[in-house]
């Protein structure tokens, strides 16, 4: 369980929107257990932002009445931490316009460092104090209220899953069990010199495997029906909790926002044409912030608008023999019969050969097998397009 008591961390809502996550959408998707804890974290880098914000400030009073040159290291030094945040949204980039502006400007007055220091860096402090309440022993009142419901809503949900797993691995291994009950039984019929009555065991047994297999099928479609049907308050209950955070980022977005714009009225001096239009620029950005925008990135890369791929039947596949390529170059010298005019067989699953040799097909496809099964478990066979090659012949089934 997330830790209550929660160390201050870089606010993520400050910086420009990063790259889409590479991590399986399944495994990192909004919806998966545990995963709301992106969502609790925000609040605790928000209050670190504040600092972030006080401190960059400040600073840049001081650097005021140093001109230029100051001022230009001030911006350089600055410009690389807030590229180091996870920040992201309109919010960074008007951040960053801020000192693209101050490495154009040569010299500013020492009243600006005195309204940054007297006006903006208290109000920001003040705003901060009364923002984020904190709960004794438990980090942010917000953050612990926000981590509570979202895990109190997904306890349900992830019993749930975790007997979804439990029943869909017990279905695959009946599926192995019958698939190697089947290939026995073939074995056993093969074999001329066993008796009838050890056959008809090796027959018994593939028979209970497969009765076996269709009464864990029906298990795992069962549970899979409760997991289903349980999936809208599911997220009907996740999605009330996370819209409440995303109403807190408005807010902490809107303020920022006109903090922003208020630092940029001390900031714009308008004797100068050049400094104008370093300041038209700068208050465009500034406008160009969107609350909707950002917190709606937020929702499409760290909440409910993530893709996933909500739970279903996973059907089981055979294993694939490993081909002695070898040996089978070496039946092929001796020869092996061909099929006059082939065999129409019918793909049972998708198979993508890991050789030139070998074919690629999905299953449902028809094709023909023009040779027979190799002791090795493969067949040679034409696609429709005309390309010939190996496949395995646990893979396919006589077309009717």
């Amino acid at each position: 369980m997330l830790s209550l008591v929660m160390r201050c961390e870089t606010f993520p809502m400050m910086a420009s929107l990063p790259k889409e996550p590479r991590e399986d959408p399944k495994n990192q998707s909004f919806w998966m257990p545990g995963n709301h804890v992106r969502t609790v974290h925000r609040t605790e880098q928000s209050f670190q932002a504040c600092n972030d914000i006080v401190a960059c400030f400040m600073e840049r009073a001081k650097v005021e009445k140093q001109y230029a040159q100051q001022l230009s290291q001030w911006s350089s030094k600055w410009k690389s931490i807030v590229d180091s945040r996870p920040l992201y949204g309109s919010l960074m980039r008007a951040w960053q316009c801020f000192f693209t502006s101050t490495e154009r400007l040569s010299a500013l007055h020492s009243s600006i460092s005195q309204s940054l220091v007297a006006e903006e860096g208290d109000r920001v402090k003040t705003w901060q104090k009364e923002t984020f309440p904190k709960k004794i022993f438990c980090g942010f009142r917000e953050s612990y209220d926000n981590n509570t419901s979202f895990s109190r809503a997904q306890k349900p949900w992830s019993k749930k899953l975790i007997k979804l797993e439990k029943v869909r691995v017990a279905y695959h291994k009946c599926c192995q069990k019958e698939q190697t009950a089947i290939e026995k039984e073939k074995q056993a019929n093969e074999n001329s010199e066993m008796s009838p009555e050890k056959k008809q065991k090796f027959t018994d047994a593939r028979e209970k495997a497969a009765e076996a297999k269709e009464k864990s099928r029906e298990q795992y479609e069962k549970v899979l029906e409760d997991v289903t049907s349980y999936t809208p308050r599911y997220m009907e209950e996740m999605e009330a909790i996370f819209e409440q955070s995303q109403e807190e980022e408005r807010k902490r977005i809107s303020f920022l926002k006109q903090a922003f714009l208020s630092i940029h009225r001390h900031l714009d001096i308008t004797n100068n044409e050049s400094v104008k239009a370093v300041y038209g620029e700068l208050h465009h950005t500034l406008m160009s912030i969107s609350e909707q925008d950002d917190v709606k990135w937020w929702k499409n890369n760290h909440g409910p608008g993530m893709p996933t791929d909500w739970p279903k039947i996973e059907e089981w596949v055979p294993p694939v023999k490993k081909l002695n390529r070898k040996k089978r170059d070496q039946k092929r010298k001796e020869g092996r019969p061909v099929m006059i005019g082939g065999v129409k067989v019918r793909a049972l699953y998708d198979y993508v050969g890991e050789e030139g040799d070998e074919l690629s097909f999905k299953a449902g496809e028809v094709f023909l097998k023009v040779e027979e099964e190799d002791d090795q478990g493969w067949c040679r066979g034409v696609l429709s397009g005309g390309k010939e090659g190996f496949y395995p012949a646990n893979y396919v089934e006589v077309a009717e």
